[in-house]
């Protein structure tokens, strides 16, 4: 438990920081609705500003991937399986998963990954292929899947991923967004890739780095700690979450991943392709993959919609002509508005009242 008058004198310290302006970018989304929920944005002295990054795995998926997911959805004997906030993500065409369900395809919402090895055990005449989407946290449910598979000799399972590595992801931020001025590593990435992972990027880039949990206080702390490391001209990496976040990780749970799938270049909405980005399976295990690779982010973005330049903190949601009006969690435009880890989904959601500008 933190001290609650530590809390205060550091809470007066970043109020009252009136220096060079800091830019520190929270890359998880979870920490983004905590940021909001505790009101810490208010906090903040007029020169510290808190932006959001690509840390929610839909809303930084290609529409590309939405297509090919589209066309096993309509093909005969297939059902295409996916988490729910993937349903309302549109296609090149616009067309999202959800909007093709209603027209006749068959897609089905699951809850885990595991829920597969049922639906394929009892009906081995369907093809089952599971919409695998997310970051280090999510993967090593994938990868027991495709283990328990192959130990079952269920041939009739397959994924098609969308899986990303966020390391290759901030140093592609690091080099091409110079104005960012320290990081709010995201805690549940960290909880598997550990604390360690993230010297190479301050020391290559001299921005610091703070691991932290996800109550306001935690967040505090995190940003406190951002704030002199910069006045400091200081880049270090400092994990404020010990209990979850170990220096090396989750060792077992990277094993678990390295046992299925390897690195490959990937394609992310907003940031272009990057290498080493992405995750695929192994070539032993291609059997169960479902067309993964060669996605590219071809589609052209609607010029109005501005989710490619909020998930790198270029602009607020609130600065997108559409956010609130033409596109809302109700009627979603852009991916960072579908998800509940997206953040136009979550400025919306924690918005002011309409017409007063959001603290940035």
């Amino acid at each position: 438990m933190i001290d609650q008058s530590r809390i205060r004198d550091i809470v007066a310290e970043l109020g009252g920081y009136s220096g060079e302006p800091l830019r520190f970018m929270e890359i998880c989304g979870t920490h983004t609705s905590s940021i909001f929920r505790h009101g810490i944005r208010d906090l903040l002295g007029n020169s510290i500003h808190l932006i959001s990054g690509p840390g929610c795995p839909v809303c930084v998926t290609p529409a590309v991937y939405i297509d090919r997911a589209l066309a096993w959805a309509r093909r005969p004997g297939c059902v295409v399986l996916s988490f729910g906030d993937m349903m309302k993500v549109p296609g090149s065409e616009g067309e999202s998963l959800g909007q093709a369900q209603g027209n006749g395809a068959r897609v089905q919402i699951i809850y885990a990954p595991h829920e597969v090895l049922t639906m394929a055990g009892n009906s081995p005449e369907t093809t089952f292929v599971v919409a695998a989407v997310g970051f280090e946290t999510t993967i090593p449910s994938y990868a027991l899947l495709v283990q328990e598979a192959g130990r079952l000799g269920l041939s009739n399972i397959r994924l098609l991923t969308a899986l990303k590595r966020l390391i290759p992801a901030l140093h592609f931020i690091c080099r091409n967004e110079t104005d960012i001025s320290g990081y709010l590593a995201p805690g549940h990435v960290s909880a598997i890739l550990g604390s360690e992972v993230y010297i190479p990027l301050a020391e290559k880039y001299h921005r610091p780095f703070t691991v932290a949990g996800f109550h306001g206080e935690q967040i505090l702390v995190a940003i406190f700690d951002l704030m002199r490391q910069c006045r400091g001209k200081r880049a270090e990496v400092h994990n404020f979450y010990p209990e979850a976040v170990k220096a090396e990780g989750n060792l077992k749970a990277q094993a678990v991943i390295d046992s299925c799938f390897e690195p490959g270049v990937a394609a992310w909405r907003g940031l272009g392709s990057i290498e080493e980005s992405g995750f695929y399976l192994k070539e032993e295990l291609r059997e169960f993959d479902g067309g993964s690779f060669g996605i590219e982010d071809t589609t052209p973005e609607n010029p109005a919609c501005r989710c490619a330049q909020v998930v790198v903190g270029r602009v607020a949601p609130d600065e997108c002509p559409w956010f609130g009006s033409v596109c809302t969690p109700l009627n979603p435009k852009g991916p960072c508005m579908v998800s509940g880890e997206g953040s136009c989904g979550i400025w919306y959601r924690y918005r002011v009242p309409q017409g007063t500008a959001l603290r940035r």
